[in-house]
């Protein structure tokens, strides 16, 4: 277009200059004497003429395949039917066609226009500040200790400011969208007047006509609790286009923060992860606004609503009784307790992520949720008691097992059972180790692991002097390395006790 303005412009400066003919301007300018008129009519070159006549000539008999597969389409799900680049490989892989992916396009958009399935037209809209949010689960993989998971991601997004909540959960359950709807409010500091949902099951009951639900108690409960209003989109592909923001912010995060796939020991650590995600989003910019989106959402929670005094307690409640092996039933999978509690009924909080068993109105057991059904998750600290007065169990017991594949028991307690065990025998070398597991009770674990490689380190093959290097003030190294001639003395005379009883009563040497 440019070339033609400026050949137009040369053609009217020389007619006004030499006053030339339109022959000589045409033969001068290299061009037919029909553009010269045109540009001393008008500056600006007319709009080409497109070629008219039938449609896609080479389509031929092709167009009748095209328009079967589009009819059955129309009763074919949403998210399978053909898109034009799919029938335009479909007719050159299947029969061979020798046609352009251009023209099957344009067929492809023309008849879909006359089957009335035309392009989706919407509004614009504005929301103004703390005035609506989106809500949408999203889906991702992660590495999660060593294989492959897929998590299920929460996200609220403020209409107004963009800016946006995820939080990662193992499940998509009712529990843990209204725990992520708490933590969510908590995270932007208030409450919106209006949040806008699909048809989730954990807010919708059942879907009646048009918009009218019947909403889930536990969800009105949460929505009593803030006082915010909900609206829930039309059914199917008709309502797609209502949450779009949400939507798309999914998908954005998803690329911007879970790409390459985070490698992960937990979920809380991911959790820690898109928190983390969520703060650099702040500083971002959406496209055609001049403020950063921590910007907008500072000046919008001015218009939130207050969070309450409380927060809600999305948790669910239950009460057990406590089997003969310290256990209780939560949603077909089992959870241990102290053995002392066995016989009798206790509180259980059931959270997303987390089960809390109450007795007396005291936490006595808190355990990582587990998915799916039949499973048990057994605390070796709950039976130790037991094992007190059963120590041949603990090499056969579940709660062992267990505390195995949580990567909760450190290499060196076996290197310890193994030496004791050499030196005095199975049962004995059992009964040692309960006593160095009841020490995790007076000490953090990560010192009882300390005194435990200290007593190998010196060559001490006995649980009594790991007790003694765990009760020891943590002064320094110094004082244990003192110890450590004072403890090998002692490994090197099978039987011999006494010295033990030296130390107990002197001390650490200062």
């Amino acid at each position: 277009m440019g070339s033609r303005v400026e050949c137009f412009e040369q053609i009217r400066r020389d007619r006004d200059r030499e006053g030339l003919s339109i022959r000589a301007l045409a033969a001068r300018h290299g061009v037919h004497r029909r553009a010269v008129r045109q540009a001393l009519a008008s500056p600006l070159p007319p709009p080409r003429k497109r070629p008219t006549g039938r449609p896609a000539p080479k389509l031929g008999d092709y167009r009748q395949l095209i328009d079967q597969w589009l009819t059955a389409d129309q009763t074919a799900p949403r998210k399978q039917r053909h898109s034009a680049r799919r029938i335009f490989q479909r007719l050159t892989e299947e029969h061979g066609a020798e046609v352009s992916e251009r023209a099957v396009r344009k067929w492809v958009a023309a008849r879909r226009r006359e089957l009335g399935d035309p392009p989706a037209a919407m509004v614009p809209l504005v929301h103004d500040p703390g005035a609506e949010a989106e809500v949408d689960w999203g889906q991702a993989v992660v590495i999660l200790r060593g294989r492959a998971t897929k998590v299920f991601i929460f996200h609220m997004r403020a209409c107004h400011s963009g800016g946006a909540f995820a939080m990662a959960f193992a499940a998509e359950t009712q529990q843990a969208f209204l725990e992520a709807h708490v933590a969510a409010f908590d995270w932007f500091g208030g409450v919106f007047g209006l949040i806008r949902y699909d048809n989730l099951k954990a807010a919708v009951a059942k879907i009646l006509k048009g918009r009218r639900r019947v909403e889930s108690d536990r969800f009105i409960a949460l929505r009593s609790h803030y006082l915010f209003e909900s609206s829930f989109c039309l059914p199917g592909q008709q309502g797609a286009h209502e949450k779009g923001g949400v939507e798309g912010e999914v998908g954005r995060f998803r690329r911007r923060h879970l790409v390459p796939v985070p490698q992960v020991a937990s979920l809380a650590e991911l959790n820690g992860l898109i928190a983390a995600g969520l703060i650099s989003d702040l500083a971002r910019t959406i496209t055609g606004r001049s403020e950063t989106v921590g910007q907008a959402l500072v000046g919008e929670s001015a218009q939130f609503r207050p969070l309450p005094v409380e927060a809600f307690d999305a948790r669910e409640t239950t009460t057990p009784r406590v089997d003969s092996k310290a256990l209780v039933t939560v949603r077909q999978n089992r959870y241990s307790v102290p053995v002392c509690l066995v016989g009798r009924k206790v509180l259980v909080k059931i959270g997303a992520a987390k089960i809390e068993v109450f007795s007396e109105r005291r936490l006595v057991a808190s355990h990582e949720r587990l998915q799916g059904r039949y499973g048990v998750a057994a605390c070796l600290d709950h039976y130790l008691e037991l094992l007190a007065r059963k120590p041949g169990a603990l090499r056969h017991s579940l709660p062992l097992r267990c505390e195995r594949d949580r990567g909760g028991w450190p290499s060196c307690l076996d290197a310890l059972w193994a030496a004791i065990e050499a030196r005095y025998g199975a049962s004995e070398a059992a009964r040692q180790m309960v006593d160095v597991l009841l020490l995790a009770r007076e000490i953090t674990p990560a010192r009882l692991e300390l005194a435990v490689r200290g007593a190998l380190a010196a060559g001490s093959s006995d649980g009594h002097a790991v007790a003694l290097l765990a009760r020891s003030e943590p002064r320094a190294q110094s004082a244990q390395i003192k110890l450590e001639p004072r403890l090998a003395a002692i490994g090197s005379e099978p039987g011999r006790l006494d010295a033990y009883d030296q130390l107990l009563a002197g001390g650490v040497s200062r």
